[in-house]
């Protein structure tokens, strides 16, 4: 694949993997191992609440084919198939989940040095489909996107984004909900290998006249240990520490609490992954 300007779903990804991801209320149990036939398998278990629920991965990789299957406690079973070059600088990702027949899938993406282009169809009669472009370079790009209903012949959902991106900072702005919010996002790294950042983001939704600024960040403590925290306007504090306890497994402890209303039960969350 050419590097180019990425895909829309990266404008503003950096801020909102630094403020959102790996952040959980839940327990979560995770065990990963290897065959050698390249048959990678993944064991999940989550209590959520009163309620427990797991699945079982599958993921195999051939050349330029990967097929990724996962069988839940609810029976219902998700595959993936992912082809690249099938079409040169294409990806192409076909999904559908059973007995959900009508939940299939396709999707076509084209990586160019100054664009990309993706289009997604729901697989049945009426199909949903979702179109996104990008143009510019690694350093600034433009990108937009669209998702259209069939079945009403109306827009389901249209933004558009642009993001900066240097060595230590990446900027980004992004028109959502069909016009009615605007996010901008700064993400600065404080290291070269950026391990260690501090962002800021503010979100305003016009139909409400509601404004949410929220700063956060993350801080690698050493080579096995990163820690993040996170506020915004409205006292909901976040915390989060991260210890690889031997290669590769990782254990997380989160934490969410309302500065607001110090009366409320804190919302904990335990996230444990083994890999060999």
């Amino acid at each position: 694949m050419s590097k180019g300007p990425g895909l829309f779903s990266d404008i503003g990804k950096k801020a909102k993997d630094i403020l959102t991801r790996d952040y959980s209320s839940d327990q979560k149990f995770t065990v990963s191992t290897y065959s050698d036939t390249g048959v990678a398998l993944t064991s999940t278990a989550v209590k959520k609440g009163g309620l427990s629920t797991g699945d079982v991965a599958a993921l195999y990789k051939y050349k330029n084919t990967v097929v990724d299957v996962k069988v839940d406690t609810q029976s219902n079973i998700s595959t993936t198939l992912t082809i690249s070059e099938v079409l040169p600088s294409t990806k192409t990702i076909a999904s559908f989940k059973l007995p959900d027949y009508n939940s299939g899938k396709l999707e076509v993406q084209y990586f160019h040095h100054h664009a990309t282009f993706t289009t997604a169809a729901t697989l049945k009669q009426s199909p949903a489909i979702d179109l996104s472009a990008t143009i510019g370079t690694p350093t600034i790009a433009f990108g937009a996107e669209a998702g259209y209903e069939t079945a009403t012949g109306s827009f389901a959902k249209y933004t558009a984004g642009i993001s900066v991106t240097k060595p230590d900072s990446c900027a980004s702005i992004i028109l959502g909900d069909k016009g009615d919010t605007i996010r901008a996002s700064y993400v600065h790294h404080l290291d070269l290998l950026k391990k260690s950042s501090a962002v800021g983001e503010i979100t305003r939704r016009f139909s409400t006249n509601e404004n949410t600024f929220t700063v956060g960040g993350s801080y690698a403590i050493d080579t096995l240990t990163v820690v993040k925290a996170k506020l915004n306007n409205h006292g909901k504090l976040g915390a989060l520490l991260q210890h690889e306890l031997i290669p590769k497994s990782v254990m997380t402890i989160s934490g969410e609490f309302d500065t607001k209303a110090l009366d409320k039960t804190p919302r904990f969350g335990v996230a444990l992954a083994l890999k060999p």
